[in-house]
């Protein structure tokens, strides 16, 4: 009879198949971010190899998720909170940062690659927004405005403006995004004005 280790290590494999069809990425592309070999990689998908703490710890950082949430251990009683990603139907991943009742919430959020033609659904809801770029390229339409921020670029807006967020073609994009009630506004202290984040 299988040990309860035994059932954990074996679901790996497709829950490490499921994060990277999530990031929208290919094995190859996987290897060369995490050093970790394709061939390696595709058996540990496969579930034809045990994967080893050497391979999780590079995959966890590639995927930003615990080592916990990596191979979905069991909660323990460590008393830090344990923020989950929350996958949506379109590919997109949402990890809530913050859990604090009221005030600004910040979330990490990773688009899968998109189309340049898509159509837009634009959205309106009482609060601000702002969000900072980490990587890839994030398309925001903005009102009548349709930009292109890259990593490094902020943006920040009354959300009763219609918006809506998304990748380029160029490949997926991560973003955080400070979202508060409606008149609370992220300040971002930085040095000289020429370094600040460029907004909308």
């Amino acid at each position: 009879m299988d040990s309860p280790v035994d059932r954990t290590l074996d679901a790996v494999g497709p829950r490490l198949k499921q994060l990277r069809q999530r990031r929208d990425i290919t094995l190859s592309e996987l290897a060369e971010e995490t050093g970790v070999s394709t061939s390696t990689l595709s058996r540990l998908e496969a579930g034809l190899r045990r994967p080893t703490l050497e391979q999780l710890l590079p995959l966890a950082r590639a995927y930003a998720v615990t080592l916990d949430e990596l191979v979905d251990a069991p909660p323990t009683g460590d008393p830090r909170i344990n923020l989950r990603p929350i996958p949506t139907s379109d590919g997109r991943v949402i990890l809530p940062l913050s859990r604090r009742p009221g005030g600004i919430q910040a979330y990490k959020f990773i688009l899968p690659t998109g189309r340049d033609d898509a159509e837009p659904d634009l959205r309106v809801h009482e609060g601000y927004d702002w969000a900072f770029v980490l990587n890839g390229k994030l398309r925001l339409v903005l009102g009548e405005h349709d930009l292109i921020l890259k990593p490094g670029e902020a943006a920040e807006f009354d959300t009763r403006t219609p918006h809506w967020f998304g990748a380029t073609s160029s490949g997926p994009v991560e973003f955080l995004s400070l979202v508060g009630k409606q008149g609370e506004r992220a300040h971002v202290r930085a040095g000289p004005r020429s370094a600040t984040p460029s907004s909308v």
